[in-house]
């Protein structure tokens, strides 16, 4: 480590945690493992019985299988960090793992913001375009679907994250959050930030909050549209039940994304900052499952098949 008049050039970063306070350490980590096992164990049961049971071989739940891997992969790549620090007792990560945390969450949750923008467009033409489903939802369209979703994650982060790499002079070592982020990474650096402000404002904006909430609004618009036209009661409700329940966990997703890197970035705001992140890194994907799969009948039907099969229970 170089040091130059208050500013270093660094090959480490610390970083500091959910919380500092020695006392509440310990429920911290317990916490935060409980629910780092369970948003893995109900995100793993969905993607095992996705591919277990043929009666899920559908376009909505193959979707439902990529927001369940993002989930895992992104609870996994920044909450994992903090278990291990624990454990370990070291805070430190080199600048390029730091980097890399960067990216990887970084890309998890713009490619779920798309994947959730297909999703709205899946149930929009089962929904008002139904005689057209299957031939407009076929196996090719949607592995270009998704895979449209996963490159467009990483290639829209990807300029970012490298610009920042590009800057060696930090005026300190210490990160006030739990992972490594841009916006915490920004505020300590002493390097010139316009072209990445300009950049990440945006791409912010723009790329990863007015567009994909339009893309994925507009269908719902047509959704509700059609389903006041159902006649049955039945229908009606159990309809308007799914849509909101979807329509809820975006509006989250995206009210947590905007107050976390669309807000200014003022020291008193960094908690707050910080305790958007965890929720986004830790609650919306324990959430998902339970909105978009584990309520579903198809999804019990399932499950029950499977423990069936397999003489867990008459």
């Amino acid at each position: 480590m170089q040091m130059y008049v208050n500013h270093t050039v660094v090959n480490y970063f610390i970083i500091k945690g959910i919380s500092d306070v020695p006392e509440i350490q310990i429920t911290i980590f317990i916490l935060v493992f409980f629910v780092y096992l369970i948003t893995v164990g109900g995100n793993m049961t969905i993607l095992l019985l996705i591919c277990m049971d043929s009666h899920l071989h559908t376009p909505m739940y193959f979707f439902l299988a990529n927001l369940s891997i993002v989930d895992m992969s992104c609870t996994t790549a920044t909450l994992n960090r903090i278990l291990t620090s624990f454990v370990s007792g070291d805070k430190t990560i080199s600048f390029y793992g730091c980097m890399a945390q960067t990216f990887m969450a970084g890309s998890l949750t713009v490619h779920e913001l798309f994947i959730l923008t297909v999703m709205s467009y899946d149930r929009y033409i089962a929904i008002c375009n139904p005689l057209s489903y299957h031939l407009l939802m076929n196996h090719r369209n949607c592995a270009l679907l998704a895979s449209l979703c996963w490159a467009l994650g990483f290639l829209l982060v990807a300029p970012l994250v490298g610009l920042l790499s590009s800057f060696s002079c930090y005026s300190s070592v210490e990160i006030n959050h739990f992972l490594c982020d841009i916006v915490p990474l920004m505020k300590i650096t002493c390097s010139n930030t316009s072209l990445l402000d300009i950049i990440f404002f945006i791409e912010g904006l723009f790329l990863f909050t007015i567009i994909p909430f339009l893309l994925t609004f507009t269908p719902y618009i047509f959704i509700i549209a059609a389903i006041l036209k159902i006649r049955s009661n039945t229908g009606r409700r159990k309809a308007f039940y799914t849509c909101s329940s979807h329509l809820t966990a975006v509006i989250l997703l995206y009210t947590i994304l905007v107050c976390q890197y669309l807000t200014p970035s003022t020291t008193s705001t960094l908690d707050s900052k910080k305790r958007y992140a965890l929720f986004n890194t830790a609650a919306i994907p324990l959430l998902n499952p339970l909105i978009y799969s584990l309520k579903n009948k198809d999804v019990k039907a399932a499950l029950g098949r499977q423990l069936k099969r397999r003489k867990i229970f008459t």
